[in-house]
């Protein structure tokens, strides 16, 4: 018979003192060493209020100091002490409590960070101030977040949208040379006569020639403002898995005030990332209408607008231009956000004014992407999370 071990009295009392923080309003007067000094003595680097030094003694004042050396060591002890997804937040709440952003244009500070997307996010938002001795770095530790994006993503997505685009492009009345005797006899097996031994086929199935060679057009137009950052990474990588795919044309705009196409960088969505412009205001409708201006086969095209819709453009006109399109058989999908962040904040007024369109705006996971493309290449209702 197994027992049930419960903590010792000293071992609740450490846990508390790491919990609370120590100074005199801890309660516990437990005094911390070793690893556990050093635990706590990172937490309040970032913290405050969490008395006690590393060596587990004496009040001290919190702060991270103003020098990258420091910055970069106390990265590190984290690195050590903490898994990998407590330091992204760790890192995350540096960068905005303190104010870090420009010591990641230090080599020696990239060198020491966990990367992940919010990272990825406020390097592209540090671009331009960048200097060129830490220009590389920073592209090293982008594409590693990439490479990992990539792998989690791609194969997935690639096996998803290929079946929807089959799918799409089967016929149900084949030339006899196109038919897909496989799928046939499995759609009519209940038609087997077993007195003749055969089966007599109700409905055919085929790839008609015309079908298979037509392409379908993704159009992926990006808001880049600063509150987007998390989706502009997951566009980018989702827009190269989908360029890769012969069977659909794709293209890439992101958009601010001004509207930039990077159709041409999608074989590297790290080139791709460094060509956007994160911050700014936002022009939905001049985006909107570079994007219409470009498409040439609307009921063949599925054109994807993330945004979290706080439009400084011209309302009404983007509302028409979304009509508009959808009238000439696009299929249009808005997604207030794609990114694990949870639910957005976005302009509701405007998401009513979509829905009411027959475009609903909803917030979408990287997970679920590929099925939200899936639906609207098929042309089948989308997948929308319950709210």
């Amino acid at each position: 018979m197994s027992s049930v071990t419960t903590p010792s009295d000293d071992e609740r009392l450490r846990r508390w003192r790491l919990v609370l923080g120590g100074g005199e309003a801890d309660g516990t007067g437990r005094a911390l060493t070793g690893t556990d000094a050093a635990m706590d003595g990172a937490l309040a680097a970032l913290y405050g209020g969490r008395g006690g030094d590393r060596r587990g003694g004496g009040d001290r004042s919190a702060g991270l100091g103003g020098s990258a050396p420091s910055v970069a060591r106390w990265l590190g002890d984290i690195r050590t002490y903490f898994r990998s997804s407590v330091v992204q937040v760790m890192q995350r709440d540096a960068i905005e409590r303190l104010g870090l952003s420009a010591l990641l244009l230090e080599p020696e500070m990239l060198a020491a960070v966990e990367p992940d997307v919010h990272l990825v996010g406020t390097l592209l938002s540090l671009d331009k101030a960048m200097p060129e001795t830490t220009r590389e770095t920073a592209r090293a530790v982008v594409r590693e977040v990439v490479d990992d994006l990539e792998k989690r993503l791609a194969t997935r997505t690639r096996s998803t949208v290929t079946g929807a685009l089959d799918r799409s492009a089967r016929i149900s009345r084949p030339r006899h040379r196109d038919i897909d005797w496989d799928r046939t006899v499995r759609a009519n097996l209940a038609h087997y006569l077993p007195e003749y031994r055969t089966i007599v086929p109700e409905r055919l199935i085929g790839y008609g020639r015309a079908a298979r060679s037509v392409r379908k057009e993704v159009v992926l137009c990006v808001d880049q403002s600063g509150s987007m950052a998390a989706s502009v990474v997951y566009a980018s990588v989702f827009g190269a898995v989908l360029a890769s795919l012969r069977a659909i044309a794709t293209r890439l705009v992101v958009f601010d005030t001004a509207v930039v196409d990077l159709t041409d960088q999608l074989d590297d969505p790290v080139d791709v990332l460094f060509g956007t412009r994160l911050g700014g205001g936002t022009d939905i409708n001049r985006a909107l209408a570079y994007c219409q201006s470009r498409i040439t086969r609307p009921a063949d095209t599925v054109v994807v607008l993330i945004s979290d819709l706080y439009e400084g453009g011209i309302r009404d006109e983007m509302l028409k231009r979304v009509a508009a399109m959808k009238a000439s058989g696009v299929q249009f999908v808005c997604l207030l956000a794609l990114s694990d962040e949870g639910a957005p904040a976005y302009d509701r007024e405007h998401a009513a004014a979509l829905a009411a369109l027959g475009a609903p705006a909803f917030a979408c996971t990287p997970d679920l992407f590929p099925e939200v493309m899936a639906a609207a290449l098929e042309k089948r209702p989308l997948p929308i999370p319950a709210a």
